[in-house]
């Protein structure tokens, strides 16, 4: 522990000036060196990506709409995708109720009381779901704000 006691930044200051007042005919050379020597470590560390300003980035616009459709085609366009999407998520639904009833099928090969848990769960989900809004007051009064 004293030999943490001994050294300070005060001394060591004082040290390195007094070194640098001797005179010595290598002191700018060397000093050159470690200080060209500090900088290239420390380049070492910066990502090679942020050396250099990036180049802006190459835009294409792609258009996949005709600019002169109508408004008949913009609506036929409307109804096939809405119904793409519908059968999507009635795909969807199909592949979530197969895979809930072989995970049933699962639960009652070992024994487990899957019966139970679905009940348990939509009361859960009963109890987590909001509270439908009350009906506004038929007298005509406006609620306080």
């Amino acid at each position: 522990m004293n030999f943490w006691r001994r050294i300070s930044p005060r001394t060591a200051v004082q040290d390195f000036a007094q070194e640098w007042r001797q005179p010595a005919p290598h002191r700018w050379k060397v000093l050159g060196v470690s200080i060209a020597a500090t900088f290239f470590i420390f380049m070492m560390f910066v990502p090679e990506n942020q050396r250099i300003e990036p180049r802006p980035p190459q835009v294409t616009w792609i258009t996949s709409f005709a600019p002169d459709r109508t408004d008949d085609e913009i609506a036929a366009s409307n109804l096939a995708n809405q119904q793409r999407q519908d059968e999507l998520a009635a795909r969807l639904a199909r592949r979530e109720e197969i895979r809930k009833n072989l995970y049933r099928e699962l639960g009652r090969a070992t024994f487990v009381d899957v019966d139970a848990m679905e009940r348990q769960i939509a009361k859960q989900e009963a109890a987590a779901a909001p509270a439908p809004a009350a009906a506004p007051a038929r007298d005509g009064a406006q609620p306080a704000d």
